[in-house]
């Protein structure tokens, strides 16, 4: 089968970072048996960082100015964003209209990974291969 890439959601890179509590099993134990095929989106870092700044992430201050500590202590990597992801993003057909899951999703098709989430909107996309 070869090896397996994880792309993180945010919310699972957030619970993995502070409340690993609210991580499915099978998510840890994707997160803590992959090693160096686990990746967060700069998606992510923007959402993050973009929900903190305009108060819908209270609390989360931790998680912003240790941002870059905690990839690096995950021992994750960065998965940037490129012209296929966004023309695939703007492109696909779904009725969802939020722009950070759009990038994700077309960065899990486009990089062939499987997307660490429990945000059932994503069940819709047949293309993207979930788990939770």
């Amino acid at each position: 089968m070869g090896i397996v890439k994880y792309l993180l959601d945010t919310h699972t890179f957030l619970w993995s970072a502070i409340e690993s509590r609210k991580l499915s099993d099978a998510a840890k134990n994707a997160i803590g048996s992959a090693g160096e095929q686990v990746f967060v989106s700069a998606v992510s870092a923007y959402e993050i960082t973009n929900k903190y700044r305009i108060g819908k992430l209270p609390g989360f201050e931790n998680v912003i100015e240790n941002y870059f500590d905690i990839i690096k202590k995950f021992n994750v990597n960065e998965l940037p964003i490129n012209m296929k992801h966004a023309h695939f993003a703007g492109a696909f057909e779904w009725a969802h209209r939020d722009p950070f899951d759009r990038f994700l999703a077309a960065q899990a098709y486009i990089e062939k990974m499987v997307l660490i989430t429990n945000d059932e909107v994503f069940d819709m996309l047949p293309w993207v291969t979930t788990l939770w």
